[in-house]
């Protein structure tokens, strides 16, 4: 790491269309946190007789630092914080590293990283367009991309735990957490946060319309005949439908101003993306 974003290295190089690679921290923290689903890799344990496959989980998750809270849209390296249950497989096998290790949790950002835990690797994708050319080898998606790669620590400290899942709830819809009961102790115990130690990272970007073949261009009967374009694609939430449970009468104004704004950034994105 440097300064300004991940040192490029044969791990997280981009090598096809290198033009679309970037490695500095604020383009691959913007990824991950406006990306709800994140899939996260791992080797599992084999000792206990179960396949060796590797095993992809999707997890929600976002970026941030502790104990000092990250700053809004600054380029810095920070760390990122999973959530899953207390006894899912990851979170077992993380908490058996950390025991073995000795870091009890560890530190964060800036600290020794001697104390490995479970190596892990973090993908979240975002797709903006489909983009029809005039022959299908040269179709392709306009798309937002990030893979992290690093180490990932069960987080014991309590003040840490609260401090992450207040920031993951509010990360998928702002305000959330402080417009909600507070949960209990069962359920306290029974939610897992796994913070990942990022060593490597890098984005990769594709924006744009078609990129034709030079002989289709000339090819006029071919250009009046196909349609070539892009296709805008965009994460569109819908009207929010209330529990059959619920008893407040009303959608409240922090969620339908979030999915309001949610869908126009969304659309206003992928439309510029076409360009």
């Amino acid at each position: 790491m440097d300064n300004q974003g991940y040192k490029k290295t044969k791990l997280n190089a981009v090598n096809r269309y290198r033009n679309r690679g970037k490695y500095d921290y604020q383009t691959v923290n913007t990824i991950v946190d406006e990306t709800p689903i994140l899939h996260v890799s791992f080797t599992p344990s084999t000792t206990d007789g179960a396949p060796p496959f590797p095993v992809i989980l999707p997890m929600v998750g976002c970026t941030s630092s502790y104990p000092d809270p990250p700053l809004p849209d600054k380029n810095e390296s920070r760390i990122i914080y999973l959530h899953g249950s207390a006894t899912s497989r990851i979170l077992q096998l993380a908490k058996t590293a950390d025991a073995e290790d000795g870091t009890g949790g560890g530190v964060v950002n800036g600290a020794d990283t001697s104390h490995k835990g479970i190596p892990v690797c973090v993908a979240a994708t975002q797709l903006d367009g489909i983009v029809l050319a005039l022959t299908p080898n040269h179709h392709s998606c306009n798309y937002r991309s990030a893979v992290l790669f690093g180490h990932a620590h069960v987080v014991t400290d309590e003040d840490e735990r609260l401090h992450a899942l207040e920031l993951v709830t509010n990360n998928l819809v702002p305000s959330r957490w402080e417009n909600t009961r507070y949960p209990n102790a069962t359920e306290l115990k029974s939610t897992g946060i796994l913070r990942v130690e990022i060593e490597s990272a890098s984005a990769k970007i594709r924006t744009g319309t078609t990129g034709e073949d030079r002989g289709d261009l000339k090819d006029e009967e071919l250009r009046t005949r196909v349609w070539s374009g892009v296709v805008p694609a965009s994460l569109q939430l819908g009207k929010p439908v209330a529990a059959p449970t619920d008893l407040s009468g009303k959608v409240p104004k922090y969620i339908g101003d979030w999915v309001d704004g949610q869908n126009k950034k969304s659309e206003q994105y992928a439309h510029n993306a076409t360009n």
